[in-house]
């Protein structure tokens, strides 16, 4: 199998890449308006985030 790796993303990937970066961003807007709670990656490892966030969870697995 070939595969071509370049260096730099076409101009659509990034199209593609900016619109899921802001689908995330209102996904969790909206998560904090609402005072609910949201798990994200940090540093490898899940991180959980906002008010409501159930006990025991701030060190995730």
């Amino acid at each position: 199998m070939n595969t071509r790796r370049t260096t730099n993303p076409s101009p659509e990937v990034m199209r593609q890449l900016e619109s899921l970066r802001r689908a995330v961003a209102k996904a969790l807007e909206k998560k904090r308006r609402l005072g609910q709670y949201a798990v994200t990656w940090k540093d490898g490892k899940p991180v959980v985030q906002g008010e409501d966030a159930p006990k025991g969870t701030e060190n995730a697995h």
